[in-house]
C-alpha cells in the first residue's frame, strides 16, 4: 500500500541514489586518491544513510493508516493553532520560531566571514536557544562558547583545517 510515509521515503531513496552517483563528479587532488578522509567521504556517507534509511522505510510491514493519520491530523492542528497567551499576555504563532531560526541562519551564513567563526556561531547558537525559549543568560553563553571553541579547536587542531577565528578588523 503506498502511504505518505513510503511515497516520501521512495523519493528520498531516489534522491540519495543521484546524490551517490554525482559523488563521482567531485574532483581529487593527486595527493587525495589514498587518503582515509577526502571530499567525497561525508557526501558518500550521507548517500549511503540515505538509501539504508529510506530502505529501511520502504520495507517495513505497513501499519494501520487510520491511527497514524489521525495522529497526524492532531499536531498538524496543534501546529497551526496560535500558542496559548505567554506572561505579556501575546499568542505567538508556533511557526513564528521557524521563521526566527531561518532568519538566523542567513544572517550567521552573511556574518561568519565578517565577524569570524567564534563570535558569529556564539551569537548563532545562543541566539537560536533564545528563540527556542531558553532564557538563563548563563546558559546561552557557557553552552554555546564551549561548543564553539570545541568544534573550532577539534576542526583547526586535530584535521588541520583552517578556520578564521575572529573579525577580520582584529587580525587573524
Amino acid at each position: 500500500m503506498l502511504t505518505r510515509d513510503r511515497l516520501g521515503a521512495f523519493l528520498m531513496l531516489v534522491f540519495s541514489i543521484g546524490y551517490g552517483v554525482m559523488i563521482f563528479d567531485i574532483p581529487l587532488l593527486p595527493f587525495q586518491a589514498n587518503q582515509a578522509f577526502t571530499a567525497r567521504t561525508m557526501p558518500q556517507a550521507l548517500s549511503l544513510l540515505g538509501i539504508a534509511l529510506s530502505l529501511v522505510l520502504l520495507l517495513r510491514p505497513a501499519s494501520t493508516g487510520a491511527d497514524e493519520e489521525a495522529t497526524w491530523r492532531r499536531a498538524m492542528r496543534q501546529l497551526l493553532r496560535p500558542a496559548p497567551a505567554g506572561e505579556d499576555g501575546r499568542r505567538p504563532h508556533p511557526l513564528l520560531r521557524v521563521g526566527l531560526l531561518c532568519l538566523l541562519m542567513v544572517v550567521y551564513g552573511l556574518t561568519v566571514r565578517l565577524f569570524g567563526f567564534l563570535l558569529s556561531t556564539t551569537f548563532f547558537l545562543a541566539g537560536g536557544m533564545f528563540v527556542l525559549g531558553e532564557r538563563r543568560l548563563w546558559i546561552l553563553l557557557g553552552v554555546s562558547i564551549a561548543i564553539v571553541v570545541f568544534f573550532w579547536v577539534l576542526m583547526t587542531q586535530f584535521l588541520g583545517v583552517y578556520i578564521a577565528p575572529l573579525p577580520q578588523f582584529l587580525g587573524r
